[in-house]
């Protein structure tokens, strides 16, 4: 039996990124199609990015000024492009990036400080971009990404291919997300069920969420789930986004315990709990068979 209700509303979270400094370090990955690769020497392209996303709010006929922190994480100078992007995500879960403007982008309202950047061996630097919202733009929520890319190529992948020798570059990128609700776009998300899903190839518990808002939503919190055989967990609620008019299934994961992933809960496990999102909770309480 599964019992899903609405908690009293909460106010809505700030719609700012943390201050805290989070790192993302990436590695370039190399994707060669049809051919065999040789052996492939790789130098890491390593940055560090902070904030990881921006969550901003604006009023048409504002200017919406914003500062992103880069770091330079190796031992090497890197030189850096900087440019926008628009980007597409599926109700399955995979992300699309656009160099092309997409049907009403708002990349056009974007200016960046420069186009090109570089960073010495571990240096730190401030990179400013602002948005400049039209005076008569709808309500809606302007996405946009800003990547971060390396110039020189993250490293160099030797493929033989017909006789022939050919170099192919790969060169690193950060994408970071940026999120700006124009007029009051708010997301409206509705908690339509719980369950076991068919998902990555094994069951896994999931709770199917919508969007019925204006703009992305993200779920958070946790339940305590006890299992058959009486052993209890905490599953955490997959945080990623739920776009406007989407309906997700978004996983239900346990908590890992000093690094390690827990083992699953026997079925049938029972859950109770909290899930909470920009403008509310959901009070949940549902068996899983």
């Amino acid at each position: 039996m599964t019992s899903l209700s609405r908690a009293r509303a909460r106010p809505a979270a700030p719609r700012m990124a943390p201050v805290a400094a989070v790192r993302t370090l990436l590695r370039a990955a190399l994707l060669v199609a049809g051919a065999v690769a040789m052996p492939v020497f790789a130098a890491p392209f390593e940055l560090g990015a902070a904030p990881s996303r921006y969550e901003l709010a604006s009023k048409p006929g504002d200017r919406v000024g914003q500062v992103l922190d880069l770091q330079n994480m190796g031992n090497a100078t890197t030189d850096l492009t900087l440019r926008t992007l628009d980007w597409t995500y599926t109700a399955e879960g995979q992300i699309g990036y656009h160099d092309e403007l997409l049907p009403g982008s708002c990349r056009p309202w974007v200016t960046l400080e420069r186009r090109s950047l570089k960073l010495g061996p571990m240096e730190k630097r401030r990179f400013r971009f602002q948005i400049d919202v039209p005076p008569d733009a709808p309500r809606q929520e302007c996405r946009f990404m800003i990547a971060i890319e390396g110039v020189e190529p993250a490293y160099q992948a030797l493929v033989r291919e017909q006789g022939l020798n050919l170099r192919l570059p790969v060169s690193g990128r950060i994408a970071v997300a940026v999120y700006v609700a124009v007029g009051g776009a708010a997301p409206r998300l509705v908690l339509e069920s719980a369950g076991m899903r068919e998902q990555q190839g094994r069951r896994q518990p999931v709770v199917v969420v919508r969007n019925d808002g204006d703009a992305h939503g993200r779920l958070s919190g946790s339940l305590d789930a006890r299992g058959a055989d009486g052993r209890q967990q905490e599953w955490l609620a997959e945080g990623t986004p739920v776009m406007p008019g989407q309906t997700r299934q978004l996983l239900l994961s346990p908590r890992p315990e000093e690094g390690l992933v827990p083992k699953p809960l026997p079925l049938p496990v029972r859950t109770t709990g909290l899930l909470d999102w920009e403008e509310g909770s959901f009070r949940v309480e549902a068996e899983f068979r």
